[in-house]
């Protein structure tokens, strides 16, 4: 089965989106703050790293995982529409930012050495959001292993985006600004928003039709 253009679209800006790689620049630079610059690249690394394989391993077994606990997948893809949702009315309101804040605040506070990890590249790189999508962009593939391995490398894609803008962190917090960075993750937010709708949407209409 050929893989569409819409497949990779939908694919890299649904991640882009959810991951929100721009959005995360105040988690990384609250949870290195202090840190050498070769430490930050380092941590830097290292998240992106972990948010891959957790990401791609959801691709991978996501939908074998439904099938085990018989959960078809218009009803994940419903529930992991609202989940979107939610997350994206969290980035509209402001809430995802200070949530992040806070989480970075709290690392730093307790001096956790493996900020890689968490908060990092758990829950903000890779969390509930970022892998339902995957797996709901991991059963519209249909099984194929084409498109899975498309997918797989849209994943490192975001996963590598994320990178750059963690070695940039600093640069790209002056060049947008606070401001520009509040009107940005509500921008995306919205769009995630409509995308969690269509999620919904679709599911529904699977039920209907089943």
């Amino acid at each position: 089965m050929p893989v569409s253009m819409d497949f990779v679209v939908a694919a890299l800006v649904t991640l882009l989106v959810v991951v929100d790689p721009i959005g995360l620049t105040p988690a990384f630079l609250g949870t290195t703050a202090g840190l050498p610059r070769p430490a930050r690249r380092q941590v830097a690394i290292r998240a992106s790293v972990i948010a891959f394989a957790i990401l791609a391993g959801s691709a991978l077994i996501g939908d074998w995982l439904l099938r085990t606990l018989s959960i078809s997948l218009p009803a994940f893809r419903i529930a992991g529409g609202l989940l979107l949702f939610s997350i994206a009315s969290e980035m509209v309101f402001g809430v995802r930012i200070t949530r992040q804040s806070a989480a970075a605040e709290q690392a730093i506070e307790e001096h956790v050495r493996s900020v890689a990890t968490f908060p990092l590249a758990i829950p903000l790189m890779a969390g509930p959001g970022a892998i339902t999508a995957t797996v709901l962009l991991a059963g519209r593939a249909g099984g194929d292993p084409l498109r899975l391995a498309v997918l797989i490398g849209i994943i490192a894609v975001v996963m590598a985006a994320c990178l750059i803008v963690f070695l940039f962190a600093a640069r790209i917090e002056r060049l947008f600004g606070k401001t520009g960075n509040a009107v940005l993750s509500r921008l995306l937010g919205v769009l995630l928003a409509a995308m969690a709708v269509q999620f919904v949407v679709d599911g529904v209409r699977a039920l209907l039709a089943g």
